[in-house]
Parts: structure tokens; sequence; C-alpha cells
């Protein structure tokens, strides 16, 4: 959690944020965890991306930074009740799920189960690590109210901690020197302190044993890359596998082991039966936000587009069913790309949608998932695969930020999306977010199949100057990026002698506002590739957003990869304080700064 210079938040009905550059206030989603879980969550959801995501940037682009609101109240069910209301930023982990006594996992898969019971992890220890520098960090300059209730706060998540046990001696012995520090307010100790409770290396049950950048169970340590993003010295085992190929008949050759009432199933996007299956799916059971007012709508056409590139398998589109009911249960998708890795292009798969039913939770499948999806994929020559996701797992190669861009603005304060700050008025606000009728820059128009061939070659030449980036092939290239009426826009600018200069676009992804009488639907949407030559990219993001809005857009979002930090700030464009994490799954390489990510998932 962050601070400001209005205090923090902690509140009955979720966060409030305000963007201190320009006052708004904003109620981003807020996903909470995979499981049923055993501390209060109301509103679980399931993530993407592979393994898993706190999606804040990915519901909606906003993520800024959060202010105090007037009262909380501590719901005593755990020791990471206060914690969670506290912070109320649920870290997703798909490998050390949890549950009620009355809810204890069955056996989903014997691997995972004994891997997770192996590190006997526990993790209300994590999370609490977590969330108590946060509160440490944001008592140091608060104001005297707001720090006598964050140390309430404190102290009760300190004393559920210490009861609970658990954890080593020195943890422990950290836990209560902090404990008496909180209450004597003594900040500069508890700062000292923090570091003891929560210095130990997170562990994660799953991501641990899998083949990923600094995961604990590679023998070589000689081998691992730093952790942090300024890795400088060369390797000689960098920009390649951490676990080398297998021939075919070395792989396993079986599914993985379902629960028993469940087995897997391959979904057909192109029925409109099953599409309808994953759409209801993901509507029930993906992300919403915390208050119950958003939820995230993927289309039925955008499910189409994102799942059916040039090569798709629908092997890959991987999905459990219940065996009396034979209903869509959960689901993974993976889809083919190729993709560079500093200098090192490779066939990889991109694994997105991973999504279990709220009722099934309890039941350790994610792993099981990720676990067949990367056996299929394995049977299909590929060991790569590339994912993201918005907490901290083993291996992140680099981390991107999150910004938004208001466009309606009067809408999202009908819908509760934002609200006006104090000193703010709704004519104010209007006049802050105004942008032209029109784009500026002559020419710019929708791009068009005939336009495919010159726009792809700008667009590949463009991302060569990036150190993680997709490959298109001039059909990868279409399919992704020629316009398709709300799901993708795209535009080009062509000189006088028909070359095509200039190129920008995004996708609209969209969701449902619950129980408001006015709107129904929050429009959004999402930087995607963009390559100016004959104007900045400035000037041409600025059109994009005039595009967007022409279409009906409420919010534009973007991420601070490649060259958009050029734009960003001068467009305001308010940054979130959620990261965007990138990963290579078994792929030896440096980690890299946000500005060397040229690659956009869904």
């Amino acid at each position: 959690m962050q601070e400001t210079s209005a205090g923090i938040a902690v509140c009955e009905k979720g966060d409030i944020f305000i963007s201190e550059r320009t006052g708004v206030h904003f109620s981003p989603f807020q996903p909470s965890s995979i499981v049923e879980s055993n501390f209060a969550v109301q509103n679980s959801s399931v993530c993407s991306h592979y393994a898993l995501a706190n999606l804040y940037g990915r519901s909606t682009g906003v993520v800024p930074r959060k202010i105090k609101p007037p009262a909380c109240t501590w719901q005593k069910s755990s020791p990471l009740s206060a914690l969670t209301q506290a912070r109320a930023t649920q870290s997703i982990v798909l490998s050390n799920t949890m549950s009620t006594p009355e809810k204890q996992a069955p056996k989903a898969d014997n691997d995972a189960e004994e891997a997770a019971a192996a590190n006997g992890v526990d993790d209300n220890h994590e999370e609490a690590a977590e969330i108590l520098t946060d509160l440490v960090q944001n008592q140091m300059s608060i104001s005297s109210g707001d720090a006598t209730q964050i140390a309430e706060a404190q102290t009760t998540a300190l004393q559920q901690l210490l009861q609970q046990g658990g954890a080593s001696a020195s943890k422990q012995q950290a836990v209560q020197a902090l404990l008496d520090a909180a209450m004597k307010g003594d900040a500069s100790v508890q700062q000292q302190l923090m570091g003891q409770v929560s210095g130990e290396k997170k562990q994660h049950a799953f991501w641990d044993t899998q083949p990923m950048l600094n995961s604990d169970d590679k023998k070589d340590k000689s081998i691992k890359a730093n952790s942090n993003n300024a890795t400088t010295q060369p390797d000689p085992n960098w920009h390649k596998p951490i676990v080398p190929d297998k021939e075919k008949e070395d792989l396993r050759q079986e599914p993985y082991n379902m629960p028993k009432g469940f087995e897997w199933c391959e979904v057909d996007i192109t029925d409109d039966d099953q599409r309808t299956e994953i759409y209801d799916l993901l509507y029930q059971n993906y992300v919403e936000d915390d208050d119950g007012c958003f939820r995230f709508d993927y289309s039925r056409d955008f499910l189409t587009w994102a799942l059916t590139p040039p090569g798709y398998l629908k092997q890959f589109h991987l999905g459990v069913r219940s065996s009396k009911s034979n209903r869509l249960m959960a689901l993974i998708t993976a889809v083919p790309a190729k993709v560079r890795v500093y200098g090192e292009e490779k066939d990889m798969a991109e694994v997105n949608f991973l999504c279990v039913h709220r009722k099934l939770r309890s039941k350790r499948l994610a792993p099981v998932l990720i676990k067949e999806i990367t056996r299929r994929v394995n049977h299909t020559g590929v060991f790569q695969a590339v994912y993201t996701a918005g907490v901290k797992l083993p291996g992140s190669v680099a981390s991107c930020r999150y910004y938004h861009r208001t466009l309606e603005a009067r809408k999202l304060v009908e819908i509760g999306f934002t609200r006006l700050a104090p000193r703010m008025t709704m004519a104010r606000m209007q006049k802050l977010y105004k942008l032209p009728a029109e784009p500026n820059t002559k020419g710019l128009r929708p791009m068009t199949p005939e336009d495919v061939p010159a726009a792809h070659k700008l667009v590949v030449k463009y991302l060569e100057k990036f150190q993680l980036a997709v490959v298109f092939s001039e059909d990868e290239f279409a399919h992704w990026l020629l316009p398709r009426k709300g799901v993708v826009s795209s535009f080009v600018r062509m000189d006088a002698d028909g070359v095509i200069t200039d190129f920008c676009s995004y996708y609209h992804l969209h969701s449902s506002v619950l129980g408001n009488p006015k709107h129904n639907t929050l429009n959004a949407a999402y930087s995607f590739y963009n390559v100016a030559k004959t104007v900045s990219l400035t000037a041409l993001m600025k059109d994009c957003l005039i595009l967007a809005k022409n279409e009906g857009m409420d919010v534009f979002n973007a991420l601070n990869l490649m060259e958009n930090d050029d734009f960003l700030e001068e467009l305001k464009f308010g940054m979130g304080d959620g990261n965007l994490q990138y990963y290579v799954y078994n792929w030896f390489c440096p980690t890299m700064q946000h500005n060397d990510v040229g690659l956009v998932l869904l």
C-alpha cells in the first residue's frame, strides 16, 4: 500500500484512490483470492495469463494511489483478516491455495500435493510479511490520527500472527519485538525490525518446482540470473532453456489426474454453444471488483479473436467438466506465438484465461491445469511459454506499470469508477480531460487488408529494438491488428508515395456495471502496438485517444512498455501503483527494464 499526503485507504466498502496529479479519485477493480480462503473474502475471482494475476491494471488499467476514507472495521476470522482489510490487495498464489478445515482439498494431483506438503509453507505468514511492511512504511509519514488507526490495525495483525505460530524462532522473536515497538509507537524501530519479519525468502510451493529464473529447485546456482532489473554481468548459460528440450517419448504420455467427479475436455471456440459456455464461465467466475460493482466482460467476438490466431490448436483450449452434469467448471488456454527474447527467436505458447469456478477453488485445480497445458504444449515440440501476472512470482524478466487516461469523466463518476475530488467540479474535470473532436494527423484512417503488408513491415521493424517482443508473420499480424468492430481498432497514415509511415492501435475490453440504474457497461480501450515516423508519438497517441473516445470508450489504458513513457505524462495518463510482471517459462536470460518490452498480452 502506498501513501499520499491524504493518508492510506482502509475502508468498509473497499479502497478509494486519488490521482495526486489531477486530484481525481478512482475506485478500481480488486480481484481477490482464487480459492475459498479462511479469511474474509466476499468475491473470489480467478485470474488469467498462465499462472495468476492481481489484475488491478488488467481489469481497468486504473490503480492510482490510495487515500483514507472514513472508517474501517476488522473481521476476526483468521490471523490475516485485519491485515487483509488493511491492505485490501489480495495476492493470488495458485500453488499455495488455502482451504477451510471443513473443506480440505482432495488429491487433484499427487505431484502437486507432495510438492506443497514438502514445502511446508504457511500462506498467512507470506501475506502477513508483505502487509506488515506496507503498514510500517505508511505509518512513517501520516498524521497522528491516521497513525493511531494504522497502529491499532498493525497491533491486531501482529498479535494474531504471533498466536498462530508456524514461523521460525528468529521470526517469532522479531514479530514480538515488532509488536512491542508498535505498541510504543516507535516507527524507527519498527522499520529496522521489519526486515527480520519479511526478509525470509517467500516460498511458492508450485512455482519453486518449475523451470523459472531464480527457482530454488535449480541445483546449479551459478546459472541463475540476478533477480533485480540490473543484470549486467554476462553468463555463459544465458539464452538457453533452463530444462533441456525432451524427445516426445520421454514426456509424460497420460494426462494428469483429475479429482473424482471431474474430467478433462477440449473446448471448441468455433462452436456457438461451447463459446457461450466459455463466456458464461468467465463472466460469472473471472474478474470482479470486491464491491460487486464491475465485472470483466469478454465478448464472444473477443474470445474468438483471442483464441483463434493462425496455427491455433484445439487441444490447447483445455477445460474441466463435471462428470455428472457435463458443465464447464474450469479453463486454461494457450495460443502459438513466435517471441524474441534478446537475440533468440523461439516458438512459444501465450497462456491465458486460467479460470476455476468459484465453488471449486478449494480443490487445487490450478496447478494441475498449468501442468497439463504445459504437457500438451511440450508434445508439440514447444518448451517455452510467455505470460503475465499482477503479483511477483519466481522468474520475472520484466515489470511494467499500468497508466490510465479518463475519456468520459461524467460517466466514470456516475458509475462510481471515479469520483470528484474536493474542490473539483464536474465542469473542471471535464475541461481537464477534454479532447478535440477530430484527429489532428492528416490522412490517419482505419487499416484495411490492402495495408497489411506495408503495416506489417513497419511494425515488425519497429519491434526489433526491444529485448522481449513478438515476431509477427504477415498472417498473424492481419489476425491481431486488422480492425474488428468492438474488438480491436487500428489506424494507418500513408504518405504521398503510398508508403505507410505511422500506425496506432488499441483493443476493446469492457466490463459490466452492476446495479447502476443509468449505465450497464464500462467501455475500456487498451493500447496495443503504435509506431510513429512522421509525427511524434505523443501527437499520434493524442489522435488515438480521440479516435477511442469517438468509438465510445470511457477510459484508455496503457502500460509503460516500448516507448510509451514519451506520451503518458503529457497526455494526462494517471500512474497506477500496481505492476504487471512478465515471465518466460523455461528460459534463462537477464532481466530487463520496462521499456525493453515490446510484447502486449491480452
